[in-house]
């Protein structure tokens, strides 16, 4: 940048006009190109976005909402738990609104029942958001309530009427058959499940998966076991499931659980993965570095919560326009030391030394 920007005595804010003289544009181009709006070349928005950089101009919110009707702000509904998922979840969803220029605003619930989320709405339109994301994941029941601007479901059903409604999941169903494809593809005859508690839509998609994993291979379905997403939980269903010789492979429906899963096979007299196969679900990456490494399906929390944004943002800017097609989100499996063939594939001491 060559041309300088002077500005009045006292101002110390640059505004939108010091911008539009620095990179020698109209104001109206300048607008644009701040909004992220078409019809500006390349060359404009690059000289536009470099003078904005160079005098520290941000855009004055409050204005354009009493201009626009719109405050750009995007209000989530949380379950108020500190779990890896829930708040790996929420961080994609405020990195996918701040990049769009939005500002978020989060209420949580303490119990996911329909009067909470009922009452984490209605703070939420007080504020006067533009659009809602529901990142609730027990929701039992109708909500009691009727919104006006577009609201965005993170992998559960809609559960009361709006405006626009909106559904993008992480995959659960395609992750969870991915996991027990995998042991199953290792040899094993079956897969047990551990699943998470009942009231959850996500303990409901991962069984799902599982299922049609097993139906597609004619493997026959054992009996659910239920935890409550915690370790102690997986604790419980390992020292319950050593008992039964006959086990050789378990899906856990989530990563903390198949660690005490492990810690309750081991105390049981099983080993990992000698034994008993064990794989975890969300991909949480400190469990790369327990014993053995824990094999798991990584949920695409990021990819999910950025192309749900995206699709809000449409809905609230183009309310009068059809929905961008969704992007399926990707299935990663993250294969390690705790799955293996089951005990009867593994070579004999003696056909070992012969080979």
């Amino acid at each position: 940048m060559t041309q300088g920007v002077e500005r009045g005595a006292g101002s110390s804010a640059p505004r939108s006009a010091d911008v539009a003289r620095l990179a020698g544009v109209s104001r109206k181009t300048v607008s644009r190109v701040l909004n992220n709006e078409p019809y500006v070349s390349d060359e404009a928005r690059r000289r536009v976005l470099a003078a904005a950089e160079e005098l520290g101009y941000r855009l004055n919110h409050a204005a354009r909402a009493l201009a626009s009707g719109r405050t750009r702000s995007i209000g989530v509904v949380a379950l108020g738990t500190a779990g890896y998922g829930t708040a790996s979840l929420l961080v994609g969803i405020e990195q996918a609104v701040r990049d769009a220029g939005y500002a978020l605003r989060v209420v949580n619930t303490p119990d996911g029942a329909p009067e909470s989320i009922a009452d984490a709405v209605e703070a939420l339109l007080e504020q006067g958001v533009d659009g809602v994301v529901v990142s609730e994941p027990i929701v039992e029941g109708e909500v009691p309530l009727g919104v006006d601007v577009p609201v965005l479901f993170l992998g559960a059903p809609p559960a009361f009427a709006a405006a626009r409604t909106l559904t993008v999941g992480v995959g659960a169903q395609q992750l969870a058959r991915a996991a027990t494809e995998h042991l199953l593809d290792l040899g094993h005859p079956t897969v047990h499940h551990l699943a998470g508690p009942r009231r959850w839509y996500a303990t409901k998609d991962r069984i799902e998966g599982w299922r049609a994993a097993l139906a597609a291979r004619g493997a026959h379905e054992p009996p659910l076991l239920n935890g409550d997403w915690s370790a102690a939980s997986g604790y419980a269903a390992g020292r319950e499931l050593a008992s039964d010789r006959s086990v050789t492979a378990v899906f856990a429906a989530g990563d903390e659980m198949a660690i005490g899963l492990i810690h309750g096979l081991r105390e049981g007299g099983r080993r990992v993965p000698e034994d008993i196969s064990v794989v975890g679900f969300d991909g949480n990456p400190v469990f790369a570095y327990v014993s053995p490494p824990l094999t798991t399906v990584r949920q695409p929390f990021e990819a999910a919560s950025s192309e749900g944004i995206r699709l809000l943002l449409h809905a609230i800017e183009n309310p009068d326009t059809e929905l961008p097609p969704a992007n399926d989100p990707p299935v990663e499996l993250v294969v390690r030391g705790s799955t293996a063939p089951p005990p009867s594939l593994w070579p004999t001491p003696h056909a070992t030394e012969q080979a």
